[in-house]
């Protein structure tokens, strides 16, 4: 019989006090020592950063790059990462929300610099997600998802008669931002450098009214004081300040997320004086240049306040490197940003969306590694979740899929079933394996040949590439593998009408999809 263990009355006593001890400490932030379980976590996000712009993971690439090498050689390298599209907006709310952008509104191209927000109100993204979990949340750079600018009382009644950035009262509070978006904390630029307005944006407020007229390839109202030149310099700065603020407190048990989404190395390609001419071969690589510098000075601020340890730092780009850069130049000094990947920004090709993937975290992830796993920038939320212990929300996260076994180097199978990528033209390319299925006979972006081309070239409809064979996608095997272009087909046509592409209850797109572009020729603004 089993023995019955009985207590004298004060030991239930004391234990009555424990307990209620224990219970009032609910909800409080948990003892240092706990709190080394939930790390700070840093994103960094260049913009227009190709692949191959990265030595160490382009050795013949002629941009040196110190501190993004020095980051692989300190942790994990992902040699097969994809942004969720070969464009900017899109990609910036698949890695905020986990979920396709192509199930949005938004079916090609970008938002500009005015535009309404694309996220929608209530959606769970990545930061209201560490908010609710005990992390103070900031948002240090280019936004480029929307928000909402107080229209002038005769702003409809005269549209069309003024420019849109008049249109705006741009002395009132900005709704429906980064703050609205699970952000404690936002300075930065409403959209890409080039678009209008041209002034920093603290929170809900321009920190300099806008109210003369500037140019960066778009013509717009700026604050008087704003230079393009300097907005890499300060938003560098503002990270630094904001690690060194969030230290003591990060010590303390309450860890940080912070998301640095810089405005480098896109257009306006305009490099510090400092960095004018230092990689001897044109701005874009000297613009490279001072991007590595930012991201050295950011994990040197971890490292100078004792945060190194238990900080999960992720390097990435939305895309891959803009044909702005100079291509041929750089071509001629024996530089290709997308290393031995066809096209760039823009492209279905690998050369649009397949991006750096730099993870440091010495307390989990072990120095000096590589992993092959197909990934996309989809999965922070999933990850994020994970690192948790939580659940996701059945409408939230629909497309991510955690990372964390293969940080932790405990992954012994593909994490992720297959990939979808999206083009600036809206055209659809869904990767498994080594498979790639492009719905397009063209590039689907800028590079030639772009679709009209092809099809006037007589290309096929679709474009079927084995990477493990074919990393350039030079081949086009549509012909002799029907059985795998089909099976791909229904694989990405499940995708979308299950509103998710991952295990789950089926959702809902914000609007229909057109798989194959069939219906009236997609309008976008580009970049």
């Amino acid at each position: 019989m089993p023995r019955r263990w009985t207590f004298p009355r004060r030991d239930l006593l004391l234990c009555a006090v424990v307990m209620a001890a224990l219970a009032t400490l609910q909800g409080r932030a948990a003892p240092a020592g706990e709190a080394l379980a939930r790390p700070n976590i840093v994103l960094i996000l260049a913009d227009d950063l190709g692949y191959g712009d990265v030595k160490c993971l382009n050795p013949e690439g002629k941009i040196a790059t110190p501190n993004l090498d020095r980051l692989a050689s300190q942790g994990l390298v992902f040699t097969d990462a994809h942004s969720g599209s070969s464009v900017c907006t899109p990609t910036r709310y698949g890695l905020l929300t986990g979920r396709y952008s192509w199930r949005t509104k938004l079916q090609s191209g970008v938002l500009l610099g005015y535009s309404p927000p694309l996220i929608e109100p209530g959606r769970l993204t990545v930061a209201s997600l560490l908010k609710q979990h005990g992390y103070a949340t900031a948002c240090l750079g280019k936004w480029h998802l929307g928000m909402d600018f107080e229209k002038k009382a005769d702003a409809e009644k005269e549209k069309g008669e003024k420019s849109e950035d008049q249109r705006f009262d741009l002395t009132k509070p900005i709704r429906n931002g980064p703050t609205a978006a699970g952000f404690d904390y936002y300075f930065g630029i409403s959209a890409s450098l080039d678009m209008p307005p041209f002034a920093f944006i603290e929170n809900d407020r321009f920190a300099a009214t806008p109210e003369v007229e500037k140019t960066w390839l778009r013509k717009g109202l700026a604050a008087k004081d704003f230079e393009a030149v300097d907005v890499l310099p300060a938003l560098t700065k503002k990270a630094v300040e904001y690690i060194e603020r969030k230290a003591p407190a990060a010590k303390d048990g309450q860890p940080f997320f912070l998301y640095v989404p810089l405005n480098s190395p896109h257009t306006p390609i305009l490099p510090a004086p400092e960095w004018q001419g230092r990689s001897g071969i044109n701005p874009y690589a000297d613009f490279v240049m001072q991007t590595d510098w930012t991201v050295g000075r950011i994990v040197d601020a971890l490292d100078r306040n004792g945060l190194a340890e238990n900080t999960l730092v992720i390097f990435t780009s939305d895309n891959g490197c803009s044909p702005a850069a100079g291509l041929d130049v750089l071509n001629r000094h024996g530089h290709e940003p997308s290393a031995q990947f066809r096209g760039h920004k823009a492209d279905i090709w690998d050369g649009g969306h397949r991006v750096p993937y730099l993870v440091r975290w010495p307390a989990k992830v072990r120095a000096a590694s590589k992993s092959d796993q197909l990934v996309c920038l989809t999965d922070l939320m999933a990850t994020c979740a994970e690192l948790l212990g939580v659940k996701l929300p059945e409408n939230a996260g629909e497309d991510s899929v955690s990372i964390l076994p293969a940080l932790l180097g405990q992954d012994k199978a593909p994490l992720r079933e297959a990939v979808v990528h999206h083009s600036i033209q809206g055209k659809f390319s869904i990767r498994q394996a080594s498979w790639k299925l492009e719905l397009c006979p063209g590039s689907g972006g800028w590079s030639a040949p772009k679709d009209p081309e092809a099809q006037r070239q007589g290309l096929p409809p679709i474009q079927l590439y084995d990477m493990s064979k074919d990393a350039g996608e030079k081949a086009n095997v549509q012909d002799q593998q029907a059985e795998a272009a089909q099976r791909l087909t229904r694989l990405l046509e499940r995708y979308v009408e299950e509103g998710r592409s991952t295990p789950g209850a089926r959702q809902k797109n914000d609007v229909p999809v057109d798989l194959w572009k069939k219906g009236p020729k997609a309008r976008y603004q580009p970049e």
